[in-house]
This record gives C-alpha cells, sequence and structure tokens, in this order.
C-alpha cells in the first residue's frame, strides 16, 4: 500500500505499509495504516483479503480525448497532419448517436481497465456525442470532468459551431451535468488555432468557476500558426489570457516549447500543466521541460492524451516521463514516489480535487486501484524479490499494465474488476 504527499518537497513524501490495510465506509476512508492497527480499531469491519495485490491512491488523468481511441496507432505524422488525416475524420463520427454512445461507453471501460478513477476528458464537438460521455461515465461511475470542445475556423466544416451555438449548447450542459453526482463540467476551446476571437470570448463568458482545458505550445508548426491567426499576442498564452482563461482551474495540455515569460505568468495564476509524455514523443512534438516548470513553480501532472498517446495507462506514462528525462540534457531524474505523486495527488490538485482524491488520507474518498500481476509474469517475478517501497514502484511503474490491474474503486464501490480476479473474502 502506497500514498504519497509532494515529493518534490518532501523527501519523506511516501507512506508504504507492507501488510497495510484501508478502512473505508459509505465511500470515505476511515482510516490507514497496518493491518493489525486498523483491524484493532474497526473490529466489525468486514474484511477483503487482497494480501498479495500492491494498492494505490485511484490513478488521475489529467488530458484524454474520448473520441480518439480508434486512431490509436497511427504513426508516422506530426501533430497537424495527424489532426486532418486521422484524429478529426474520427471526431466526425460522433455526429451519430449510435456510434457516440459505443464510443462512450468504450473509452469509460478503458479507463477504468486501466485504473484511472479520475479523469480530465476532452470532449466531443457534437453536443449529443458529449451527453452519451456524461451518462455512460455516470452509469459506470468514474469520477469525470470535460465538456463540449469548440471550434469555429481551421477544422472539418461539421466540427464547428458559431460562438452563440458553442455558448448555447455549453451552458445547456453546464445546467444539465456540472457539479451532478461526480461528474463536472470544463469549458474546452479546442486550440486558438481553431477558434476566432468571438470563439474564445464566448468561453470566457461560461463562467470564472468552471474548470477550463484546452492545448498549448505542442509543435513548432501549431505554435507558429498560433502566432499567425493573433499578431497581437507576444505568445500562445496571451491567446488564453486575453478572454480569461488561464487560472486556478485551468489545465493546459503539452507546454512543450514555452517561454520562460510564460512559465512565470502560468506560475502566478496558479495554471496547470498536462504532460503528456508518450504523445509529444509519438508525434514528435518534442519533449516536456519539466526542470524549468519546477524552477518556475508551474504545477503540472500527468495525462495519456489518447490517441496521440499510446493507450489508457498512466503507468506506462510515467514510465516514459522517467525515460524521456533521463536523455533530455537538462532532465529531471524522477524517483518512483516522485512518479507516484504525479499520477495521482498531482493530477487531483491540478482539477481541485485535491482535498477529495488524489491519497489514501483519512476523509477523502475511496478511490484506489489493486495490483496483481499475472502469476509467473515478470513482474510477479520482480515484486517478490522487491526489498523496499521504491524498489517496488519503481517494478511497478516500470512493468504493470492493463492486465496487472486486479479492481478498481471510486468511492468504494467498484469500477472495474478484472475477469479472473477472486472474490473477495470476509
Amino acid at each position: 500500500m502506497h500514498t504519497p504527499r509532494n515529493p518534490f518537497r518532501d523527501d519523506r513524501a511516501l507512506e508504504a505499509y507492507d501488510d497495510g490495510a484501508v478502512a473505508f465506509e459509505d465511500g470515505r476512508i476511515l482510516a490507514i495504516g497496518t493491518f493489525a492497527e486498523v483491524r484493532r480499531d474497526h473490529p466489525d469491519a468486514a474484511v477483503i483479503d487482497n494480501r498479495d495485490a500492491v494498492l494505490l491512491p485511484g490513478l488521475v488523468d489529467t488530458h484524454v480525448h474520448y473520441p480518439q481511441v480508434a486512431v490509436l496507432g497511427a504513426m508516422g505524422l506530426e501533430l497537424l497532419e495527424w489532426l486532418e488525416r486521422r484524429a478529426l475524420p474520427e471526431e466526425a463520427k460522433l455526429a451519430d448517436p449510435a456510434h457516440a454512445q459505443r464510443a462512450a461507453r468504450e473509452f469509460v471501460t478503458g479507463l477504468a481497465a486501466a485504473g484511472t478513477t479520475t479523469a480530465l476528458v476532452f470532449g466531443s464537438h457534437f453536443p449529443s456525442a458529449q451527453e452519451a460521455l456524461f451518462a455512460e461515465a455516470e452509469r459506470a461511475g468514474l469520477r469525470i470532468t470535460s465538456g463540449l470542445v469548440v471550434s469555429d475556423r481551421n477544422l472539418l466544416p461539421e466540427l464547428h459551431l458559431t460562438p452563440d451555438e458553442a455558448y448555447e449548447a455549453s451552458r445547456a450542459l453546464i445546467e444539465r451535468w456540472h457539479n451532478r453526482g461526480l461528474l463536472r463540467y470544463a469549458v474546452s476551446p479546442r486550440f486558438s488555432g481553431s477558434c476566432s476571437e468571438p470563439m474564445l470570448e464566448a468561453c470566457g463568458a461560461l463562467g470564472d468557476d468552471l474548470p477550463v482545458t484546452t492545448h498549448i505550445n505542442e509543435n513548432p508548426a501549431e505554435v507558429q500558426k498560433v502566432a499567425e491567426l493573433f499578431p497581437w499576442s507576444r505568445d500562445y498564452l496571451e491567446t488564453y489570457e486575453r478572454f480569461g482563461l488561464v487560472g486556478p482551474t485551468s489545465v493546459l495540455a503539452h507546454d512543450v516549447l514555452v517561454t520562460d515569460d510564460e512559465l512565470r505568468r502560468l506560475a502566478a495564476a496558479r495554471a496547470s500543466i498536462a504532460n503528456c509524455p508518450a504523445s509529444n514523443a509519438f508525434l514528435g512534438s518534442g519533449s516536456f521541460p519539466m526542470r524549468r516548470h519546477l524552477e518556475h513553480g508551474v504545477r503540472f501532472a500527468f495525462g495519456t492524451d489518447v490517441g496521440a498517446g499510446t493507450g489508457f495507462s498512466l503507468l506506462k506514462e510515467a514510465l516514459t516521463s522517467y525515460q524521456v528525462q533521463r536523455i533530455r540534457p537538462d532532465g529531471f531524474l524522477l524517483h518512483p514516489e516522485q512518479l507516484l505523486y504525479l499520477a495521482t495527488k498531482a493530477g487531483a490538485d491540478a482539477l481541485g480535487l485535491g482535498d477529495t482524491v488524489g491519497d489514501l488520507s483519512p476523509g477523502k474518498s475511496a478511490d484506489y486501484v489493486l495490483l496483481r500481476p499475472p502469476r509467473g509474469g515478470t513482474l510477479d517475478i520482480v515484486l517478490r524479490e522487491a526489498d523496499s517501497p521504491e524498489r517496488l514502484l519503481g517494478a511497478v511503474f516500470t512493468l504493470a499494465r492493463e492486465e496487472s490491474v486486479m479492481e478498481a474503486r471510486v468511492a468504494g464501490t467498484p469500477v472495474y474488476t478484472r475477469a479472473d480476479a477472486r472474490v473477495p473474502s470476509g
């Protein structure tokens, strides 16, 4: 059992138990500690015995695209060409309600099967398809923040809305879904290159208290395109700042090609970045300047960025980040406890949910994932020999993927159980 605080500030941030237990009731954690301690303090509690599994806080994905699952693995393209030839035609298919319903169910299932219990999801351009995602997330019990993606230029015409249409459709979705159970609404301009100034103004008019998600500084051609479309702007960030879209509730994806001035302003605004290392590498966009973000005090966490990313697994995303940082000239040497923090608590904080999820502290929601690798596999062998929490976590990030996810729970309720998982005892 492992639960993280901020290991970039606290060398003793990782709390781990060889024989640990979590007591929870009505969806909330009551206690965490050794099994003997928790059993002593809660003698009447039913016991779910998974002593041979690894229990982690539920994983938090800060950037993943609902309509793009089917384009995973579209190799050999850079961002703008990939959008034009692969991603956007796939997204246009969600105009069909039956297709959208199927895509929503497959997407939500994929998140849960990877151990992701909370996600900031880049939604669909079609209001009906966005409704389908919210409905499916509610049915499955996942903690999802998402919104209608809006654009009015430089995409396929069928993906465009006018600013007035985007505002009205967004308001209707907000009234129906925002803060409904575990669901929240996120203002989602696709990126500045696909939004006119009136569209960005309409996004800003939706409300200061709503989460905001979009893209920034991902690819050289994209950054140049934005500069041409907004000649008054000193940089990419200002195209959002002018319309009130950068603040503590904002999560901007990628930020590979960021300037020092943008970093200073991001830190002052307390905005967060979704670091998507697998996607950045897959599209050849570059690598995340982690050390510079840390030095400027800019918050960041992991995003899988499916479908330019390489899958739903945040464990794999963490390994990719570790490897990318090892080969950057200014790379930051990441330790297992820092990877766990970036895959859990950092994401919860970025989404404004740090008081609710992200670790296993008493009082927080009982969101967790159980990992048990297939018997006789490489991870199973390595875990048997791990002699410290750090070595165990290192093995998990290196080797564990969907096949090792035994169960995921949100507020104490299973949202995914692997088909061959044993029936709990107690």
